[in-house]
């Protein structure tokens, strides 16, 4: 349940407080990581005498050993005198409280206010003895002014999660250092700058070693900059009030080994995708001498066999083509079958022969090293269908349905040909073709296949069932997105 129904369900809470809350909670988790400490939002309940929890946050910048959530949850006054007085008076509270058996915590309130009315209590829950950070007034102090802040429409992006290895930098209203965190003066200790404290955050000292400065148009308050050997994302935050500016709150995030590991793996795949397009002008190359070879050879059954290799060859490359063109390890089985039909039916079918091809169900995107042996196999299936089940035919129609089904696919290759023979044993054929599927398939693709004539009976089609365990490790969404672009 989320918190506006929650309030709706369990409080008096108007639909502006609500909508009011709804704004905030945007910036609770950025406010739980800059306190170093648990966030609740307790607002009073419709049940007399108790505050019902609306919100929880746990921060992602210091250790804190893990309870169960208290989100929804219905809390009697008396057990929360810090919130009870602070409800009451509207004034912060500050006080302890038993976090694990014999272990106390500070918990420090503020009041959330609609006008002058109080609608509810904020609430940190801090290890004070064991975080040690000098200045940490100044970050409550901002933590109070984000709040105030929050009450406007914010862009969340802005106030995503802070991780503990970011510097953070909060000046004055006249953009003086007022707080530096540890990992903060790390970042400038490096850039030879020994104290922060004081300086003034555009100041010659602090910027000198900026060597390049990017910003984002959709992120105007954020830049990456590069600085010595540091490569840094800076998130400014300006606390405004009346037009003036309140307090600024810098997240300083080194990303410099990120980006050397972008940079190793863009060149990577430029050399794979290079890898790839010589791969596939090879097997063209191959497949143009086997066609010359078939031109001059003086037996049909020759010319037919070679022309089989070159659909063989040119299947494979097709799978080489995608990947040398998306740079990515990883292929839609849609488009190798279209490519297939297309060389197929440019290469082995007459020219006054028309087939029809058509495609349905979910699109699969498998691995390369799936994607190459699943071409050759729909292609000796579709060359298969194109040699036996047309014969004396002006046109055909050969199709590929797809379904999922759990931890596996299951396709299905189709035509309206005149069907299997009687009899027909696929274990027991001679065929070159049919022995390549089942090898790859039951071999290479660890699948299952089948051959039968469709339901209707004979003459109305043959249906060609293969069935692939999906892959170990699935393409990641954001794979098959990029493919999909």
């Amino acid at each position: 349940m989320d918190m506006a129904e929650l309030c709706r369900q369990q409080t008096n809470l108007t639909v502006k407080q609500i909508g009011l809350l709804e704004r905030m909670k945007i910036v609770f988790p950025f406010l739980a990581d800059l306190v170093h400490g648990q966030l609740k939002v307790y607002v009073p309940s419709r049940k007399t005498g108790s505050f019902v929890i609306i919100a929880q946050e746990r921060p992602r910048t210091i250790y804190m050993s893990k309870r169960e959530s208290d989100y929804g949850k219905l809390q009697p006054a008396i057990e929360e005198p810090l919130v009870q007085d602070t409800m009451m008076t509207g004034l912060p509270g500050k006080g302890k409280r038993e976090w694990t058996y014999g272990s106390l915590i500070d918990m420090y309130t503020y009041a959330i206010r609609d006008g002058n009315q109080v609608i509810g209590v904020v609430s940190f829950e801090v290890d004070g003895d064991r975080l040690q950070i000098d200045g940490y007034p100044c970050i409550l102090a901002t933590a109070v002014d984000v709040l105030g802040h929050a009450r406007k429409v914010l862009e969340p992006e802005q106030y995503r999660a802070i991780s503990a290895s970011d510097g953070i930098l909060i000046t004055d209203q006249f953009s003086r250092i007022v707080f530096a965190n540890a990992a903060a003066q790390r970042i400038y200790r490096v850039l030879g700058v020994g104290s922060l404290r004081g300086c003034h955050l555009f100041d010659r000292q602090l910027t000198r070693h900026i060597c390049r400065e990017t910003m984002e148009r959709e992120r105007p308050w954020q830049k990456e900059l590069t600085a010595g050997n540091l490569t840094l994302i800076r998130r400014q935050i300006d606390l405004q009030e009346g037009g003036q500016l309140v307090r600024r709150i810098v997240i300083l995030s080194d990303v410099t080994e990120v980006r050397a590991k972008d940079k190793e793996i863009r060149i990577k795949s430029a050399v794979i995708q290079e890898i790839h397009h010589r791969v596939k002008n090879n097997l063209q190359t191959i497949a143009s001498l086997l066609r010359l070879q078939a031109r001059r050879s003086q037996s049909e059954e020759v010319r037919q066999a070679l022309q089989e290799s070159v659909n063989r060859v040119l299947s494979i490359s097709v799978v080489h083509e995608f990947l040398s063109q998306q740079g990515e390890e990883a292929i839609h089985v849609q488009q190798v079958m279209q490519q297939i039909f297309d060389l197929v039916g440019r290469n082995m079918a007459d020219s006054q022969f028309i087939i029809r091809t058509e495609y349905s169900g979910p699109d699969v995107v498998l691995p390369s090293k799936y994607a190459s042996s699943l071409a050759l196999v729909l292609n000796e299936l579709v060359l298969n269908a194109m040699e036996h089940a047309f014969a004396g035919r002006p046109s055909g129609k050969i199709g590929l349905s797809v379904q999922e089904d759990g931890d596996s696919w299951n396709l299905d290759l189709y035509d309206d040909g005149c069907g299997l023979p009687e009899g027909f044993n696929p274990r027991k054929t001679r065929s070159l073709g049919l022995s390549i599927v089942r090898t790859l398939i039951e071999g290479d693709l660890e699948g299952s296949f089948s051959l039968e004539n469709d339901a209707r009976g004979k003459g109305c089609g043959t249906h060609a069932r293969i069935s692939l365990p999906k892959p170990e490790r699935e393409i990641s969404n954001e794979v098959i997105q990029s493919l999909e672009e």
